[in-house]
């Protein structure tokens, strides 16, 4: 791009795509990226997953891909009663800086989604079954990740996932 340093990206997302382009900023290949900041406007469920926190019930692939590259912040809810026609729905503006951080270095940002899509797929369910579908078996990784494989998904730490996809990574580069 030719726009130069210290762009800040602003906007109202077209709410049915908006979960698909905010992946997108967290997923570019060089980073730290070419956008120094985003201030984006989410339905206020999708904000909601965006900053879940582990054991609740949003919490899921969209906060830990998210977190993973950014820091993230509430600025305010938006209610429904600020737009002409009236949506059926509120939204939440939110604030995210690229992290700088290199502390969970993915090498392929595929494999954490698809790493948490298996994992989340039986969200109710222990981990043990998906965790073992990936690492053909070998129960001594979930040990040397000190990792509990009776927990749900939802009881696991977004580092506890970047840590899982790097160990993924590492026995099979």
């Amino acid at each position: 791009n030719n726009f130069g340093k210290n762009i800040i990206i602003f906007g109202n997302l077209p709410y049915n795509i908006s979960t698909k382009i905010l992946t997108s900023f967290v997923l570019i290949k060089k980073w730290p990226p070419w956008y120094k900041i985003l201030i984006l406007m989410f339905q206020k469920e999708v904000a909601e997953r965006i900053l879940a926190k582990k054991g609740s019930k949003e919490y899921g692939r969209l906060s830990i891909l998210c977190n993973w590259r950014l820091n993230i912040k509430k600025l305010f809810h938006v209610s429904k009663g600020c737009f002409l026609p009236k949506p059926k729905i509120d939204s939440t503006v939110l604030y995210f800086k690229p992290k700088e951080n290199k502390k969970f270095n993915i090498k392929n940002p595929k494999n954490l989604e698809d790493i948490t899509r298996l994992l989340f797929s039986t969200r109710r369910k222990m981990i043990n079954k998906n965790f073992l579908k990936l690492f053909e078996g070998n129960k001594s990784i979930a040990d040397n990740l000190n990792l509990n494989l009776n927990q749900r998904p939802e009881e696991l730490s977004h580092e506890m996932f970047y840590r899982i996809v790097m160990k993924y990574e590492e026995l099979n580069n």
